[in-house]
């Protein structure tokens, strides 16, 4: 009978109602874990763009030139960008399940850093590279 008793008696802890949106903000976490993952292979993939066109260098070039060392700073950003998000992910994870998220600014600035860092490579490497290959030819 005193087991009866014991297991009538009210635990607050165990009857407290979850969030409500507890659901929509973990699929909202998985939406933006997943944008990230797409972003990450769009820069992998342009970076192995960008290292591929430039081993189809006309044959007049003494040098392959510096655009492998641009697509390789795409793929590692784009390799750090799984690896960042991925932490970001199941960080935000955590702080949702015990209620206790709040947004931090440093991931936004670090990768709106990084993509204006490695755009204004883009830029500088497209202002740099000969325009013609007239200049290149050797006299006969």
């Amino acid at each position: 009978m005193l087991l009866n008793w014991k297991s009538t008696k009210v635990d607050t802890e165990k009857t407290k109602r979850p969030n409500p949106s507890r659901v929509r903000d973990h699929l909202a976490n998985e939406r933006t874990y997943l944008a990230w993952m797409r972003t990450a292979i769009s820069l992998m993939g342009f970076g192995v763009v960008i290292v591929r066109l430039r081993a189809f260098h006309p044959p007049m070039l003494p040098t392959p030139g510096n655009g492998w060392k641009l697509g390789l700073l795409f793929s590692t950003v784009g390799l750090l960008t799984v690896l960042l998000s991925t932490k970001h992910y199941f960080g935000v994870r955590h702080d949702i399940d015990y209620d206790t998220y709040e947004p931090t600014d440093r991931w936004v600035i670090l990768f709106s850093l990084a993509i204006a860092i490695l755009g204004a490579g883009v830029i500088y490497y497209m202002l740099t590279i000969p325009s013609s290959l007239e200049g290149l030819m050797a006299p006969e």
